[in-house]
């Protein structure tokens, strides 16, 4: 039997601890190993909250800034039991929760300050953790995302971790834009503030753009024994340089992953979907989810500050309870540049989309909170056009209902790993309208399991969306037969885990499978 760790900031395996798709991961794959028969340690920082309710399994002594800390692993209950998946939290009370999903700090005057300190200190407490034997003897340490690769620092460097290296280590990137840049020095956030007995060996370590910093999503890329994107398309995406705002690529990275393709360490793999087990909402209750959803918002202190909007919302949604809209066209996600790029830039093709709408007695739903620009935004779209319906807020009945009665889910990111949304979306057999891609690339068809639009220069990209948005109604309109099939052929795609973490064992794990 395999011993895996997954070490994660997010796992929606456990409640309260998702922010994006990178928690669908963390959940799913430890499930699908599950069944394969091999055992699945998964951790996450408790952020102050999440340990609460778990149970104490181990204190852990360690050194940081010339120090002792020490931090404690509890062993916590998931959302769903499965056989050999185990779940935990680490907690340290500078791991603070932040404002973005109680998790990750927004330190707007010097990015990832925050951040970097508390993954700092999660990451050198795992490698404790490890070292200690928590987790039994590892075989596979599988990291997320930035805020996990010191691990792969303390590998290479650190004398106390030298047990490490006897370790396979996977990577993981879901979101190349964020990359985790600190300064190696001159800083309390900085390397040798927190590691001052290890020399810093900056050519390897440093981001070639700013050379006086260490850029912690490159040292995943470059010291992990196999790294992953999860979609085959976004691998071919960052293996270019970015030109924006035509095309996100490699954002500065790109020679570190063409270096680490030719060593065969870079693979593309799709993530995968639940179809079974999965979280159903009740057919034809959005209305009333939503309204709901709004009368708790508002109880809310946190949310007072915009109450007037909820309440306005509120208002909107009243009469869709006896007379429903024609069309339901509906976006789910943080509200990023990533995300709404093309329409916080042109609000203009957003009002005209809605226009269109209006004539055939549509609405359009976004539901999302995030950067405070696209809030204030879409408000303001929102109090304009009656048939823009902004949840500026974050509910699962709610959202599981978008995903069950909207009748086109449109994903315009600007750039995308992977998408779940559209997934979960067809899943339902709803057809997605989308951006041509990454992961949106390797899922949608034009005119045979969905929408897709694109272009050479911004302009065109734009242009191109309102036109496809018109295909889109002038079928739903005039050609039902055209219309059921598109729906028909969303709804079997399937986009299996199954599938995907055999891919998984061949090529992160270079493991034969068990069955």
């Amino acid at each position: 039997m395999t011993n895996f760790l997954f070490v994660a900031a997010e796992n929606d395996a456990i409640p309260n601890c998702k922010a994006g798709g990178m928690g669908d991961v963390v959940r799913d794959v430890p499930r699908q190993i599950s069944v394969k028969g091999d055992k699945v340690h998964v951790i996450v920082p408790a952020y102050s909250r999440l340990h609460l309710n778990g149970i104490l399994l181990q204190q852990l002594n360690f050194r940081l800034r010339g120090m002792v800390y020490t931090a404690f692993v509890y062993k916590v209950i998931p959302k769903k039991e499965f056989p050999n998946v185990h779940h935990y939290v680490l907690h340290h009370s500078e791991i603070q929760a932040g404002e973005i999903a109680h998790m990750y700090h927004n330190d707007s005057e010097e990015p990832f300050y925050t951040d970097a300190i508390k993954f700092i200190i999660f990451c050198t407490a795992v490698a404790e953790a490890i070292k200690k034997g928590v987790f039994g003897s590892v075989d596979i340490v599988h990291l997320h995302d930035w805020h996990t690769s010191l691990l792969l620092f303390l590998r290479a460097y650190h004398s106390s971790y030298n047990n490490l290296r006897d370790i396979r280590f996977v990577y993981s990137i879901h979101n190349l834009a964020i990359q985790g840049i600190r300064p190696f020095t001159d800083n309390y956030a900085s390397i040798a503030n927190w590691f001052p007995e290890i020399p810093l060996d900056t050519e390897k370590l440093m981001d070639q753009r700013y050379p006086d910093c260490i850029n912690l999503m490159a040292i995943g890329i470059r010291f992990a024994d196999a790294v992953h994107t999860v979609s085959p398309s976004y691998k071919e995406d960052i293996l270019r340089p970015s030109r924006l705002p035509e095309f996100i690529g490699g954002e500065g990275l790109e020679n570190d992953l063409q270096k680490a393709d030719k060593e065969g360490r870079l693979f593309g793999i799709l993530n995968g979907s639940n179809y079974s087990q999965i979280r159903e909402a009740k057919k034809g209750a959005i209305y009333l989810n939503t309204i709901n959803a709004i009368f708790h918002w508002l109880q809310e202190e946190s949310k007072k500050y915009k109450a007037d909007f909820l309440a306005h919302t509120g208002e909107k949604l009243v009469p869709f309870l006896s007379e429903p809209p024609r069309f339901v066209c509906a976006s789910v996600a943080r509200l990023t540049e990533q995300k709404f790029y093309f329409f916080k830039r042109s609000p203009k093709a957003l009002i005209a989309i809605l226009q269109k709408l209006e004539k055939i007695n549509g609405i359009f739903i976004i539901l999302g909170t995030g950067d405070p620009d696209y809030e204030k935004s879409f408000r303001e779209i929102s109090y304009a056009h009656k048939n823009f319906i902004f949840i500026n807020g974050q509910s699962e009945d709610v959202i599981d209902s978008i995903y069950l009665e909207c009748d086109l889910y449109f994903m315009p990111s600007l750039f995308e790993p992977c998408g779940i949304s559209q997934m979960l979306a067809m899943r339902n057999g709803n057809p997605c309208l989308v951006h041509y891609t990454g992961g949106l690339r390797d899922t949608v068809t034009h005119m045979e399991t969905g929408f897709v639009f694109d272009g050479t220069t911004y302009n065109d990209k734009i242009k191109n969306m309102k036109a496809v948005f018109d295909e889109v109604l002038a079928l739903f309109e005039k050609d039902k037969k055209k219309w059921d099939a598109i729906r028909a052929n969303a709804k079997k795609m399937r986009f299996t885990w199954e599938k995907s973490v055999s891919a998984y064992y061949k090529n992160l794990y270079a493991l034969k499978e068990n069955t």
